[in-house]
């Protein structure tokens, strides 16, 4: 059996976005620490976060400018000013947004650069052996990275696809140019990632001094707005022009008639193959560095994908390919030894898949929710288990809140759920299906804070295949203090988690 087993436990789903804050958006700062102790106390050997890299068009954590950076809003403003690099004014006079309970990105977008310009221009880091050290271990994709993001804010926030013809297609003459014009621009991105990388480690760190393992979330697909897509064009299905040919989505299923739409770039495994996955492993070591456990998102994709021709308006026409499979695990297996994954097994799981996942020992994914029609057979439901290789979940960042799905589930399915997990009301539903996470043989049991504050789909991070209001909820410090730590440190102890 591969990886190392999950310790058998508890963990708490909470987004670095979701931190409260006064600076519009959670940061890596005293909050994340305060989260950190409150996890302990409901006893969680876990803590499960969303994509921490820089967010593009749409705020979603699952399409980021870069496979590898981390994201500049989570920079703590307070500890800048701690290390004399802001003043209070500089902060105080800046708009965030007015609402504690919400992620206002075209604030944040409009003002968080100009305050983070100033720490920079204050900033003596290029001196420093640590900037120097961060650099060189970075250098695999920190400089394209910095370069890409001068270059967009150059051209106004433009696709790279959009970007004058010399420079998209990398003209060397265009490349140097560029260089020069936007040094300043690019030590300024590189700065950002510097500072990120100092404010996750001392996290991280303290999260783990608790005893908590930091549960990290990648998805299987890049952003075609991507620094990554922009300087490899050769590993993914691009045309001459760098347009491209297919993209990724699932076909249509129960949930959608035209299946999803992803947009992002297929890799073109075969070249991709060729170079013994060199991206792949300087991800996965990226992920193993940031990480302890990293849960793969769409993990199905890896064996069989569903490939959609661009021109294509929807998911329809696409077709199933083959996947790279175990070469992949096997490298992946062995550039992050020490690192434990989860397989996001969600979706079409066809014999390849459970068989790739098995020969691995990585953990698979039951999500309570998806057995709301308690219908006996349901894999979902908790009787039919039938290994503690799982991590069980009430609902993902994807899933409606606990409430909601209770609230929207069929009058003839709320009975039977009261029945099945032995709730007298609806009302009681919520805690006595966290009971039974906890209860069951699985052996992780995550849960997201917004089921402890027992909040409706108004609180729901992601609709999917929607753009608006998502990847936006954020909880106070008010409801924070309103969990009963006890009762989760309890339920963690009453079943050895």
């Amino acid at each position: 059996m591969g990886k190392d087993q999950l310790k058998r436990g508890s963990g708490l789903l909470m987004p670095v976005s979701a931190l409260p804050s006064p600076y519009g958006i959670g940061t890596l700062g005293k909050a994340a620490f305060d989260f950190a102790d409150f996890a302990a106390g409901c006893g969680a050997k876990y803590w499960q976060v969303l994509p921490i890299g820089p967010t593009s068009y749409g705020d979603s954590p699952y399409q980021s400018f870069s496979a590898f950076a981390g994201n500049p809003y989570f920079i703590d403003l307070d500890i800048l000013i701690k290390e004399g690099l802001l003043s209070e004014e500089d902060v105080k006079n800046a708009d965030f947004g007015q609402d504690p309970s919400d992620i206002d990105y075209a604030a944040l977008y409009a003002s968080r650069f100009e305050v983070l310009r100033k720490a920079y221009n204050a900033s003596r880091h290029k001196d420093t052996e640590g900037y120097r050290a961060f650099t060189e271990a970075n250098r695999y994709w920190l400089s394209d990275y910095a370069f890409y993001m001068a270059l967009k804010i150059h051209f106004g926030g433009k696709s790279w696809q959009e970007w004058d013809d010399d420079i998209r297609l990398r003209k060397p003459k265009a490349v140097s140019k560029y260089k020069k014009q936007l040094a300043d621009d690019i030590d300024f991105w590189k700065f950002l990632q510097f500072k990120f990388d100092i404010q996750w480690n001392e996290v991280k760190k303290y999260v783990n001094s608790l005893g908590i393992e930091m549960i990290g979330d990648i998805p299987l697909y890049v952003a075609l707005d991507s620094a990554d897509v922009w300087v490899h064009p050769d590993l993914f299905e691009l045309d001459e022009d760098l347009r491209e040919i297919n993209i990724a989505g699932v076909p249509p299923d129960m949930f959608s008639e035209t299946g999803q739409r992803w947009g992002n770039p297929i890799y073109r495994w075969d070249k991709m193959k060729k170079t013994h996955f060199k991206w792949w492993a300087e991800r996965m070591r990226s992920c193993g560095y940031h990480y302890d456990v990293v849960r793969i998102d769409h993990f199905i994709g890896i064996v069989n994908y569903w490939s959609i021709p661009a021109t294509c308006p929807t998911a329809v026409d696409g077709q199933w390919i083959k996947g790279p499979g175990k070469s992949l695990t096997d490298m992946i297996n062995r550039v992050i030894p020490d690192t434990k994954l989860i397989a996001e097994d969600l979706g079409v799981l066809t014999e390849p898949v459970k068989q790739l996942i098995e020969a691995n020992g990585y953990p698979g994914m039951k999500i309570l929710e998806f057995g709301f029609d308690v219908e006996p057979g349901n894999p979902y439901l908790p009787h039919n288990y039938t290994t503690d290789n799982v991590i069980v979940y009430i609902g993902t960042h994807d899933n409606e809140t606990l409430v909601g799905a209770i609230l929207n589930a069929k009058v003839q399915d709320q009975k039977k759920l009261m029945e099945y997990y032995r709730a007298s009301s609806e009302e009681e539903l919520p805690k006595a299906i966290i009971h039974a996470a906890y209860a069951s043989v699985g052996r992780v049991a995550i849960i997201q804070v917004q089921d402890m504050l027992g909040l409706d789909n108004s609180a729901r991070m992601n609709f999917p295949s929607t753009i608006g209001q998502n990847w936006r909820w954020r909880v106070t410090e008010k409801q924070l203090a309103s969990i009963d730590r006890k009762y989760y440190k309890n339920l963690a102890e009453l079943y050895g988690r």
